[in-house]
């Protein structure tokens, strides 16, 4: 049996209103330690409240939100004089002063938290902006400036960091550099959560996906798990998309769909075999488009608002099911 990890993480029944406004409600979730966990969803969904909340910076209406690691005590809540130790955080990504350069940037925190001037030059080299120490932040680029930041928040060399939307407006090659420096971190046994609006830009390294609509968790697992449930598919234009479904069945391939254009969308199945269940069933096949799904897609249509409940009528037969979200119940 393998061991349980502990929690780097641990939001329960996390609520916080601004007066009557909920900005998350009863959220629940949790991340192991030695792994990064993904928070994403559109603006407004509530994720930069709980990343504020995780770091001390916001108090809950009700429920908690509690770091786990060294140098923490009373079951998860940090010693605040040590906290630089044990969680750091990005929440401005492009906060850097335009008059201030890169080194007296790190020196103006390195004091604040308590750790020698020297670990400043130690960190600039740590995100690759060793040659810039002398650069003013007006003459960085904003993935250099997502790494001073990021080099701020691990001054205190703490196993824990919370990043909130440190993707976005980076490059490809910036996103790339970041998801690395995420896994070795993850690698030497630190935890990180990092939000965004993009499940495209933060899914690569993430270990667990948690996204967040209106304030609630929709989704919570594995991005294994997640691209099941949304699997990439072919669409086929076909004479009778009824029998070849059945014929597909027949075959092994139960997961397709009629869609709205009369077109069936067909997962795990190869092209050959739908052309091979089509000859056995007599059908015309006269398309067979791929339909890849793209991550974005799957946060869209995890987080598009739900329809109000169509109204129930009692005595009526027939009465309609309306589903839950997809994924952790809510």
């Amino acid at each position: 049996m393998s061991a349980v990890r502990p929690l780097a993480f641990s939001v329960r029944a996390l609520t916080k209103r601004y007066g009557l406004v909920p900005a998350v409600e009863n959220v629940s979730f949790t991340v192991a330690s030695g792994t990064t966990a993904a928070l994403v969803g559109p603006r407004g969904a509530g994720k930069t409240t709980i990343a504020r909340t995780l770091l001390g910076l916001l108090e809950p209406t009700s429920g908690t939100a509690a770091v786990g690691g060294p140098g923490t005590n009373r079951g998860g809540e940090t010693d605040r004089a040590g906290s630089a130790r044990v969680v750091g955080g990005v929440l401005a990504p492009r906060g850097v002063h335009p008059g201030r350069t890169a080194r007296d940037h790190l020196l103006v925190y390195a004091a604040a938290v308590g750790v020698p001037d020297a670990r400043a030059e130690e960190v600039l080299g740590l995100v690759g902006l060793g040659d810039l120490a002398r650069a003013k932040g007006a003459a960085l680029s904003a993935g250099q400036q997502t790494r001073l930041a990021l080099a701020t928040a691990v001054l205190g060399d703490p196993p824990l960091l919370v990043l909130d939307e440190p993707m976005d407006g980076l490059d490809a090659a910036e996103r790339g550099w970041l998801q690395d420096f995420l896994r070795r971190h993850a690698r030497r046994g630190g935890s990180a959560l990092v939000t965004g609006e993009s499940l495209a830009a933060v899914l690569p390294g993430a270990d667990t996906v948690i996204v967040l609509s209106e304030g609630a968790v929709v989704y919570q697992g594995t991005p294994a798990r997640l691209r099941r449930g949304h699997p990439d598919r072919l669409v086929v234009a076909a004479s009778t998309p009824i029998a070849l479904a059945t014929a597909l069945a027949a075959g092994g391939f139960t997961d397709a769909v009629i869609r709205p254009d009369g077109r069936l969308a067909v997962a795990e199945a190869t092209e050959a075999d739908i052309r091979e269940a089509a000859t056995v069933a007599q059908v015309r096949v006269d398309s067979v488009v791929p339909d890849v799904i793209h991550p974005d897609r799957v946060l869209a249509s995890l987080t598009k608002p739900q329809a109000p409940p169509a109204p129930q009528y009692p005595g009526l037969a027939g009465a309609v099911h309306h589903p839950k979200p997809y994924g952790i119940p809510r």
